[in-house]
């Protein structure tokens, strides 16, 4: 037989029931014990131990609860809190598991007897909250009903205890609730820090009735007080000041509540400071609790008393609690009042303490792969290139104009249209024309009439005078039909007609000189770049680069810097230069007017460069023109 089987069995024999006057006195111990009862560890223990007196041939309990985590651990434990009781576990687990009671029977060796372990859960509201197991020798006599019966019984009284205990921190965390958010109104009552910490304080010293209460905040030499409860200002130098600053910077560096004498919740804090600022007197107890802001502890309140008893522990939770609301309030208060150096330097320190403290490290990784891509840019080399929107658009382009005042007629190409030398564009209105191509040609005939009838009468004088108004009038004549020979307009070269659409003119007046249309080449074309002023400087006649067209976006079109203007011209509110390139290759069906975009190829330059230029220049431009 193996040592835990001999163990149980000699515990089954220790307890076997026993219904003498000794036994019935040990049930009425129990009943005494259970009944006074003045914790939740010393109710469940004394209900063990009675379950399992009133179970025949029991020899061990095991009693489990359920903590907030959702697990199981042990409330308590019988005969002995100290023995091993782990061979009861499967057997609760599958009472747990079922949500029913469970019997597994534990087969016997050589000499020894069976054994049977009884697992009964124990369930609030439909939720089981727990499990006792009981081991039981196994007997002829054993009704194994009547153990479960008396088990269910039992747990009605478990039950009840817990819900009491439910319905007891229910009721006090609500209580600290509630205490916490009168504190928290206090504080946001006002928008200054020192309005808000000294009602703060106040408040506090009133509510827990403290001789003094203290509010201090971390910088970087330590703690500094910034309001005292009952008094205005305060001489910082003062050994008082000192000491309450002490006790504050005791209670950071642990970042958890400190107080003396020790409670329950601070049995574990060192509290020197606070002894050496209980001890002069007339002070009897003090208790810093820190409230929190966003990276941590901000700051610690620091109450005292006169009476040498102790913070209770109801009060520091809910001082915790309030350190928890109001410390964001507070921080957010002193970060509004400081001036822009005091915020950079605080997040200079934060950002500093976040980079090689000893957490953050998802900050710490961020910033060591900034500081690998920072590297690669440094030491990596690019194409650096000059970009700017592209207009495509004829080597030449040749106006069609209105060679004299008069009326349109015709309109017969629009934007678009190929057309050949010579190719008539526009008709204007030449009725008027030929009426006085007529007319002079009828005073030409008039004239040279009379003409032939002075030189009849040899009259040279009159002669003279009729010749000369003949050539005037064959002048004019002249004139007409040259100005009606123009008013059919025709194409000056072989082109598209690019601009000049009429077709909403026709029987208008135009003014000679007006341009009607423009014709550019079929075959020679120009690229127009519109480069931004912070980039000309870097482009030079010769450079070469590529041209991609919006109505070809997946092929490039070479070109080079043939011109560069030096007027700019403004465009959405920024400077742009003119800068003009011939095409090195042609093996797209180009248009004029097809738009782009041009990158003009400047020279290899590094990656971190390239990408921070613009910034770079920026902030030189900004920084020099606040220089005086």
């Amino acid at each position: 037989m193996d040592s835990v089987e001999q163990a149980e069995t000699n515990a089954a024999r220790k307890r076997a029931p026993d219904f003498s006057v000794g036994a019935t006195s040990d049930n009425a111990a129990l009943w005494a014990s259970f009944a006074t009862a003045d914790s939740i560890g010393a109710f469940c223990s004394s209900w063990l131990a009675l379950q399992c007196s009133q179970i025949p041939f029991s020899s061990t309990g095991l009693l489990l609860l359920q903590s907030p985590d959702g697990s199981y651990g042990p409330a308590a434990i019988w005969p002995d809190a100290e023995s091993d009781v782990t061979y009861l576990t499967p057997g609760a687990e599958k009472a747990v598991c079922d949500g029913r009671g469970v019997v597994r029977s534990i087969l016997a060796s050589t000499g020894a007897a069976a054994r049977m372990h009884v697992a009964f859960p124990i369930a609030v509201q439909g939720s089981v909250i727990g499990v006792v197991a009981v081991d039981i020798a196994s007997n002829a006599g054993l009704d194994l009903q009547g153990v479960f019966r008396q088990l269910q019984w039992g747990s009605g009284w478990l039950e009840a205890a817990l819900r009491r205990r439910q319905n007891s921190g229910d009721a006090s965390n609500l209580a600290r609730a509630n205490a916490a958010l009168d504190l928290l109104a206090v504080t946001g009552e006002h928008a200054r820090l020192q309005v808000a910490a000294t009602a703060l304080v106040n408040e506090l010293a009133a509510r827990y009735d403290c001789e003094r209460v203290s509010l201090g905040f971390h910088e970087r030499r330590g703690m500094r007080l910034r309001a005292m409860s009952h008094s205005a200002w305060f001489q910082r130098k003062a050994e008082l000041i000192g000491r309450i600053e002490s006790a504050m910077d005791e209670a950071f560096d642990q970042r958890q509540s400190t107080s003396y004498p020790l409670i329950p919740g601070t049995q574990k804090r060192i509290a020197i400071a606070h002894k050496d600022l209980v001890a002069p007197g007339p002070i009897g107890s003090a208790l810093s609790v820190p409230f929190s802001g966003n990276n941590g502890v901000a700051g610690i309140i620091t109450l005292e008393r006169r009476t040498p008893e102790p913070f209770d522990i109801e009060t520091l939770q809910t001082l915790e609690l309030l350190g928890s609301l109001a410390g964001p309030i507070l921080e957010l208060q002193r970060n509004a009042e400081r001036l822009l150096t005091g915020r950079a330097i605080a997040n200079a320190r934060s950002g500093l303490a976040a980079i090689f403290g000893p957490r953050r490290p998802a900050v710490k990784l961020a910033v060591l792969a900034s500081l690998c891509v920072i590297g690669f840019l440094s030491f990596a080399k690019s194409e650096f290139r000059v970009s700017g929107k592209a207009v495509l658009e004829g080597s030449v382009q040749r106006a069609a104009v209105v060679p004299f005042d008069g009326f349109l007629a015709q309109a017969l190409v629009r934007p678009g249209d190929l057309v050949r030398k010579g190719e008539t564009l526009a008709v204007l209105e030449d009725r008027d024309l030929m009426l006085e191509r007529t007319r002079w040609e009828i005073e030409v005939r008039k004239l040279q009439q009379k003409y032939r009838d002075a030189q009849s009468q040899h009259d040279r004088l009159t002669m003279q005078l009729l010749q000369a108004q003949i050539d005037q009038a064959e002048a004019q004549r002249a004139l007409a039909a040259d100005k009606l020979s123009r008013s059919r307009i025709g194409a000056a070269i072989d082109g598209f007609v690019v601009s000049g659409d009429l077709s909403q003119m026709l029987g208008a007046p135009v003014q000679q000189g007006k341009v009607l249309f423009e014709v550019a080449p079929l075959n020679s074309y120009r690229v127009v770049l519109h480069v931004d002023e912070e980039d000309i400087r870097h482009v030079s006649l010769g450079q070469q680069g590529q041209l991609a067209l919006t109505g070809a976006a997946g092929q490039t079109v070479p070109f080079r810097v043939s011109r560069l203007t030096s007027v700019a011209a403004a465009e959405e509110g920024r400077n742009f230069f003119r800068v003009e390139a011939d095409l090195l290759e042609n093996d797209l069906p180009l248009r004029p007017g097809m738009e782009g975009i041009g990158k003009i190829g400047i020279g290899q330059r590094s990656l971190l460069w390239v990408t921070t230029r613009s910034l770079i220049e920026r902030t030189r431009l900004f920084v020099w023109s606040w220089i005086p």
